[in-house]
């Protein structure tokens, strides 16, 4: 179980007080979103998603003769890795080129609309500028595609690789020590779940393990999650920016600061 850092940092950070909605709203002006989901449902993806799902049935018939057969722990090993690099090629073969062409579209609706950073529509609750239609348009003409020359502008919504932020020695030690403590837990209290004699002393056991893992999560891992959010606003604020958010929610633009949070995480 991780703690996802910077979902809790997704709220506007604001610099000397408060600042009225309607002037976030104007500063937000140059944020837009696309709806991924509706890109996903276009006919090119779904022929292309099914041509995957289809290659992917004949190679688990594959996969599993040949796991039948294998000898030891090794050659399972290699078969496995072997099978997912033969995914891996036929996913970049047949959905690459439709992914490409997507972030190109983006990249050029960006360009002409003059946003700095596009979005996830799901993380989207209000405002912004939907671009979905403009971005679908592009991708179902029959135009080739060229990204456009100029560089995104900078952008007032920064983001952070959380991804980045699990490898840090420290994070990784916190939670693996937090993994193995919940996995320690989980046999004590199965077997006195196992002995409890009515529901109530189950429910009982229940909430004692529940306590019991959230007492270990304050202690391991909340310092680690307040001195992120800390260090994740020191730094949107001496870069002036207006909002942080989870790097797998940008689709296009945006202000990277992952090294920055870091740096000072790692001091």
């Amino acid at each position: 179980m991780k703690i996802r850092f910077i979902s809790i940092l997704a709220a506007v950070l604001l610099l000397g007080g408060a600042v009225a909605p309607a002037a976030i709203a104007a500063d937000l002006g140059d944020v837009g979103f696309v709806d991924q989901a509706a890109i996903a449902t276009l006919p090119a993806f779904q022929a292309a998603n099914g041509q995957l799902n289809a290659y992917k049935s004949q190679l688990d018939g594959q996969y599993n003769a040949a796991i039948k057969a294998a000898r030891s722990d090794a050659d399972r090993q290699r078969i496995t890795i072997q099978f997912q690099q033969k995914f891996s090629d036929k996913q970049r073969e047949v959905v690459g080129p439709l992914y490409t062409r997507a972030k190109i579209a983006i990249a050029k609706v960006a360009a002409n609309d003059n946003l700095t950073i596009i979005v996830d529509k799901r993380i989207v609750i209000f405002g912004g500028r939907d671009a979905t239609k403009e971005v679908i348009d592009l991708l179902q003409s029959s135009q080739a595609l060229a990204p456009p020359s100029a560089t995104p502008p900078a952008s007032e919504i920064g983001f952070v690789d959380q991804t980045a932020l699990d490898a840090l020695p420290k994070v990784k030690a916190a939670n693996d020590e937090f993994a193995k403590f919940a996995t320690d837990q989980r046999a004590a209290f199965s077997a006195k779940f196992a002995s409890a004699r009515t529901d109530a002393d189950k429910a009982q056991v229940g909430k004692d393990y529940n306590k019991t893992l959230s007492d270990k999560q304050d202690q391991l891992l909340k310092p680690l999650v307040d001195q992120t959010k800390s260090v994740t606003a020191d730094v949107a604020k001496k870069k002036n920016l207006l909002l942080v958010i989870d790097r797998a929610d940008v689709i296009f633009g945006g202000t990277d600061i992952t090294k920055d949070v870091q740096d000072a995480l790692s001091k």
